[in-house]
């Protein structure tokens, strides 16, 4: 029986992962992401029109999960009612749903950046509209609208050094950016948490996913260009 509050697997940033789901946030639609059992990144958008969708080990579910021999073969669902997302578990599942580590009985309401577990796989619900910090589309990582001080621009290239330079899927650690400007770590966080509100990219989320994020959305949107590496 799958535990749901195991712990983790951090995984390395993966660049083109973060646009998907930058992307996906700009929808305004609310999805929810997972990784496959080889780790590739599934992302699925919450529309309107489909007000239920199916979890299961069938291959034809709304949310596949064939590898995951934990799942049922008609596991849950995710059904959309009076304008909001919940997980509905009937007892059809063998090992349960879970959200946020506490198991579903009957049905439960989805909030932004709730966990479902079914079996052994992670799912995260979001719900860009109503996230914390959100910012239209608009405003959001273009140059006009994110003018960054000196300090903050410096901080911001020895972050995406080595994403730009190398292709490495993580941007550079606070330890890397300390001693290329020579900055304390400290003063090198606190530079970070600037930038984070700057580029809106704040809730309940992994530092190390916040820092991908900022790097992706800064060289995905041209706050800096080639030239200033």
């Amino acid at each position: 029986m799958s535990d749901p509050q195991r712990t983790t697997v951090t995984r390395a940033v993966n660049v083109a992962d973060l646009r998907a789901l930058m992307e996906a946030e700009r929808s305004g639609l609310p999805f929810v992401h997972w990784r496959t059992h080889d780790g590739e990144q599934k992302i699925l958008l919450l529309s309107d029109e489909s007000s239920q969708v199916t979890v299961g080990r069938r291959p034809d579910s709304g949310i596949s999960l064939s590898w995951d021999a934990e799942v049922s073969r008609t596991h849950a669902q995710l059904e959309h009612v009076g304008g909001e997302w919940m997980v509905v578990d009937d007892g059809l599942s063998t090992n349960g749903s879970y959200v946020n580590g506490t198991r579903v009985i009957t049905r439960q309401r989805l909030r932004d950046h709730d966990r479902l577990c079914f079996g052994q796989t992670i799912l995260v619900y979001r719900e860009p509209a109503h996230s914390e910090g959100s910012e239209s589309t608009a405003r959001v990582a273009t140059p006009a609208s994110v003018p960054l001080s000196p300090t903050h621009r410096k901080v911001l290239i020895a972050l995406c050094r080595p994403v730009q330079e190398s292709g490495r899927a993580t941007p550079a650690t606070n330890r890397e950016i300390a001693a290329e400007l020579f900055l304390s770590e400290d003063a090198v966080k606190a530079h970070l948490r600037k930038l984070f509100t700057r580029f809106g990219i704040g809730g309940d989320v992994p530092q190390n996913e916040k820092r991908g994020r900022l790097a992706a959305r800064a060289l995905a949107d041209g706050v800096l260009a080639p030239h200033d590496f």
